[in-house]
């Protein structure tokens, strides 16, 4: 058996079966991540000038247009702190919410006092419950490490669903290297993978998805990007991002309420990364967290450490959330029981898309050589 290791300077282990560690004990996160930052993240003046040469194409390009750009809002804080960066751009973005049957009441009020100080416009898509249901107890069946793949693969495809809808080119993301920088591959199967996503259905599911919107690999890296021009933006990697600065700015402009534990926006999200990730698979979802922010120097190693010995859930609340879960998914506890502990499977257990990713990379590394130009889809 592998005896366990720590990285020295963040809190990724070997809980991760990918990872590596040099001989200080340096783990390959915090080499990724320091080659990644150097690329992609620009806290200081350089970031402020490429962000605001993006604001200002975007802002040209959607003269006329009703929307220059599209935000997804979930009540989180990086989505919550970006539409209020994009009010302060003059921006003008259609906001939209997916709602998957499984928000707190907390992120429910947070989404309305952020609109409202935003005075943007706000789609609510709210999910076939049915299918949805469906779905996620056939991804439980299946017993894969991400069960937030119904829930995030609806999100993205509403996003381009709206996008494509009303002619918008622009995707805003609050995705972030100083916060979700440290990220193993070996814990998710993509979320954007609709070919893994439908044979998990078919093997599992009872009922057709018929309202259930998907991206094929076709549309996801050729049509949106290349054929309608779309293009990600992600602006909180041109700003020195700080969450807990975040937060206390949504607070004070908005009146915003911060949740208890990272994604108490989603019933669903808390308990799975908080339960069943841990419980299944052994897999703490705060190392990653904890781990990107003490790279990007928002927290200490020992902070995080003392953080890491606290219990994940408190019992009262677990017993509390697994009624609820069983009761809205409408299984009995005895088979909630069973699904806890059927045998794991990984995501490349079933039919995916990893050849043809594979193959994408290839003629996207032939083109880049004949072209001598960078093919990018996020700016």
């Amino acid at each position: 058996m592998t005896n366990h290791q720590i990285c020295v300077r963040c809190v990724m282990d070997s809980s991760d079966p990918e990872i590596t560690f040099d001989e200080r004990g340096v783990c390959s996160h915090c080499y990724h991540f320091d080659h990644v930052q150097s690329l992609h993240w620009f806290p200081g003046s350089e970031g402020d000038e490429r962000l605001a040469a993006i604001i200002d194409r975007i802002k040209t390009e959607g003269k006329g247009k009703e929307y220059d750009c599209i935000i997804g809002l979930s009540g989180g804080v990086d989505s919550s702190y970006l539409a209020i960066k994009l009010k302060e751009f003059e921006l003008r973005p259609l906001v939209v919410h997916v709602d998957a049957g499984w928000n707190s009441e907390l992120a429910v009020s947070n989404i309305e006092k952020i609109v409202k100080y935003c005075n943007f416009d706000l789609h609510t898509h709210v999910m076939n419950w049915e299918e949805m249901r469906d779905l996620q107890l056939a991804y439980l069946k299946a017993a894969v490490a991400n069960q937030d793949v119904p829930q995030d693969h609806a999100f993205f495809a509403s996003m381009y669903h709206f996008s494509v809808k009303n002619d918008i080119k622009y995707i805003f993301s609050g995705g972030n290297l100083a916060t979700e920088a440290v990220f193993p591959s070996s814990w998710h199967g993509s979320a954007m993978d609709s070919i893994n996503l439908r044979d998990i259905h078919k093997t599992y599911g009872s009922r057709p998805l018929r309202d259930y919107k998907t991206i094929s690999f076709f549309q996801y890296y050729f049509w949106y990007p290349f054929i309608k021009g779309m293009r990600t933006v992600q602006p909180l990697n041109f700003m020195n991002y700080d969450k807990e600065e975040a937060v206390r700015y949504l607070q004070k402009v908005a009146d915003y309420r911060p949740y208890p534990r990272k994604h108490g926006e989603s019933v669903f999200t808390k308990f799975f990364q908080n339960y069943y990730l841990p419980t299944r698979f052994g897999f703490d979802k705060r190392k990653p967290h904890f781990s990107s922010m003490i790279v990007s120097k928002q927290m200490t190693r020992e902070e995080a450490l003392i953080k890491l010995a606290e219990p994940l859930y408190d019992t009262a609340e677990l017993e509390t959330d697994i009624q609820y879960f069983c009761k809205k998914l409408r299984i009995t506890r005895e088979e909630f029981d069973s699904l806890m502990e059927a045998p794991i499977h990984q995501a490349k257990d079933f039919k995916n898309w990893k050849r043809l990713h594979a193959f994408a990379k290839r003629a996207q590394t032939l083109v880049q050589r004949i072209t001598g130009r960078q093919l990018k889809v996020y700016s």
